[in-house]
């Protein structure tokens, strides 16, 4: 049988910041900034945060709402922090039987290379890959292009 990793679908994401390594890290090593990047639609809330600075072992719980009136409680754990390189959060509780998003960055000419790597499944067999062709591969680009909208708006701001 193969395990979620095997049967996971992989969404990447490669963004240029005009910024420096310092300023796009201290922006995005700040869970408080998920919720300004993401859409209003999931009204998303954090529940508990343990400190305002990413490390690893940081546990994060957040509540979503997935559909209009169906609420999620999600909980990542931050598993890796290499500083001003890349980090991992993964998901212990969600909607997903595997959830892994490393957030990578890189200086380049132009400023900042920022790549999102997720590694997604959302189990339930057959069902589980009919929801995600009928609707969870289109929420998450949606998610994902409206993060790529507000990053780019808020890193054109700062550098005004």
């Amino acid at each position: 049988m193969r395990s979620p990793l095997q049967m996971a679908h992989i969404l990447k994401r490669v963004q240029i910041l005009p910024t420096d390594l310092d300023t796009a890290w201290k922006f995005f090593s700040s869970p408080r900034n998920l919720d300004e990047i993401t859409p209003d639609d999931l009204k998303f809330e954090i529940v508990h945060l343990d400190s305002e600075t990413m490390f690893p072992g940081q546990m994060i719980h957040y509540r979503i709402q997935i559909f209009p009136g169906i609420w999620n409680t999600w909980v990542t754990e931050i598993t890796l922090v290499e500083d001003k390189l890349r980090f991992v959060d993964n998901q212990c509780i969600g909607p997903y039987a595997l959830w892994h998003h490393e957030h990578r960055f890189e200086a380049c000419d132009e400023g900042v290379r920022m790549i999102d790597e997720v590694h997604y499944h959302i189990g339930f067999g057959i069902f589980g890959e009919i929801a995600h062709s009928l609707f969870v591969k289109k929420m998450l680009k949606n998610i994902f292009e409206h993060r790529t909208k507000v990053i780019s708006e808020h890193f054109s701001k700062a550098s005004d």
